[in-house]
Parts: C-alpha cells; sequence; structure tokens
C-alpha cells in the first residue's frame, strides 16, 4: 500500500532536459519531506533535491543548483524532479525518497547522459 514509483528516466543528450516523476500510494506526500537521491557508476548515493512537506522550502546538491527543479503536484500525489541543461555527469539511477522518521524507496529509474 505504501510505496512511491519513480518513471521519466532515459537516454538524453548533453544539454537536453528530462522530468522524473514520483508517483506516491497510501500516504499523502505533503506531510513529508520529498527527496530524490541518485547513485552513478562506483559512487555513492547522494541527495540531489529535498522539498519539505512543511513550507514548501527546497535545497540542492551545489551541482545541480539553477539546473533542476523539485516540485509537487498535490492533486496527483506526485513529486517531480525538472531536469535542464544535463551533463555526463548526471548519468545515474535516480531514486524517490519520503520521509517523516525512517523512509520510504522507489525502485530508481536510469538516467543516461551521452553524446
Amino acid at each position: 500500500q505504501v510505496q512511491v514509483v519513480e518513471s521519466g528516466g532515459g537516454l538524453v543528450q548533453p544539454g537536453g532536459s528530462l522530468r522524473l516523476s514520483c508517483a506516491a500510494s497510501g500516504f499523502t506526500i505533503v506531510l513529508y519531506t520529498m527527496n530524490w537521491y541518485r547513485q552513478g557508476p562506483g559512487k555513492e548515493r547522494e541527495l540531489v533535491a529535498a522539498l519539505d512537506g512543511f513550507g514548501d522550502r527546497t535545497s540542492y546538491v551545489d551541482s545541480v543548483k539553477g539546473r533542476f527543479t523539485i516540485s509537487r503536484d498535490t492533486a496527483r500525489n506526485t513529486v517531480y524532479l525538472q531536469m535542464n541543461s544535463l551533463k555526463p555527469e548526471d548519468t545515474a539511477v535516480y531514486y524517490c525518497n519520503a520521509r517523516r522518521g525512517g523512509g520510504i524507496w522507489g525502485q530508481g529509474t536510469q538516467v543516461t547522459v551521452s553524446s
């Protein structure tokens, strides 16, 4: 019942854009801090964006500031990650996470940025 499911990943050229979606079921996302993580090949999992369920505050890792935007559609109970000006270093599996003590994780969606 309680889960998040990511979608929207794929192959894109450098400078291109993708929008990832995180559809939540069994809970209301506005009551949680929603996060996007990523893990590239041979790298540690990294928090790239966060959206506070209280006050709509956002935060981003420095490497994506100005390029990525996290947002939510409360009617759809869905969180998005708009990714613009993509770089090869953005290649990773991207994971949605919901946190309010403990966490709920999705299965991940692959983003590959390559010419």
